[in-house]
């Protein structure tokens, strides 16, 4: 009986969480070979080379944290408001999550900082993030301004919401979001 090989995903995943770790120079063939426990043979079985493995994480990435997540939030049905709900959970279910989570988000923007490339796919997330919110938040609020207001707080929220270490003041900082949450939903 022959070995059983890696699935293509696994490699794509630990991938992602390499860069997620140490950035794009962190993404080496023998480290995710030995995070994953195999040979690095398997790789070349999927992967021409290195390049062609950061491209997937990037399309991965890119597609998991758009159109995966928009096509959850729309299955569900509802109206707008039941929308962004099923969207704020999503996210705040995916925290820890490696393609998903904000230490992916956080180095794939550090990364495009140094990469026209990348700095391009970003461009391209962000602009379908906030066209998605806008489309949300657009049903309910007839301001334009604050519409736009609204999506870059929310999209700036979850992004600086990992690099917050400061108190609260009274409140938890479970209760300050959900404060966030009320408050961009009114």
């Amino acid at each position: 009986m022959g070995a059983t090989r890696t699935p293509r995903g696994k490699w794509i995943e630990e991938g992602l969480r390499a860069l997620a770790a140490g950035g794009p120079e962190a993404v080496r063939v023998e480290v995710l070979a030995q995070a994953l426990g195999v040979s690095k043979g398997g790789f070349y079985g999927y992967f021409r080379n290195r390049g062609v493995l950061l491209d997937e994480m990037l399309d991965t990435w890119e597609y998991e944290v758009t159109e995966s997540v928009i096509e959850q939030v729309e299955s569900g049905g509802g109206d707008a408001r039941t929308k962004l709900e099923r969207l704020f959970a999503i996210v705040a279910a995916s925290a820890d999550g490696p393609v998903r989570g904000p230490t992916a988000d956080i180095a794939i923007r550090d990364w495009a900082r140094r990469d026209p490339a990348v700095a391009e796919r970003l461009r391209r997330v962000d602009n379908r993030r906030m066209e998605y919110l806008r489309s949300l938040f657009s049903s309910f609020c007839p301001d334009e301004d604050e519409v736009e207001v609204r999506c870059l707080l929310t999209v700036t929220v979850r992004i600086g919401n990992h690099f917050h270490a400061a108190d609260n003041g009274k409140r938890s900082h479970a209760e300050v979001m959900e404060l966030i949450r009320q408050r961009l939903l009114a």
